[in-house]
């Protein structure tokens, strides 16, 4: 399965990640305040809408703080 990871304590939720989701898997957490004092992105993983790795999120992330994972083709 593909996902990504955001270092969520350097986030700043600009949420350009969160507008440029295609799958719109990817929210600010508003109950969560990182040791920046911003209220950071976050991966939310949904079966119905899986993420499909198109690194979108992280090509326009200005601070390069998401990686992407992508399943390998013929593994299970």
């Amino acid at each position: 399965m593909n996902r990504i990871e955001i270092r969520d304590e350097s986030c700043k939720g600009c949420q350009y990640c969160v507008i440029f989701c295609p799958r719109e898997l990817v929210q600010i957490d508003k109950g969560r305040i990182n040791a920046l004092g911003y209220n950071p992105a976050r991966f939310v993983d949904n079966p119905d809408r899986p993420c499909r790795g198109c690194a979108l999120c992280a090509e326009i992330c200005p601070d390069a703080l998401i990686e992407v994972y992508r399943k390998e083709k013929g593994r299970s």
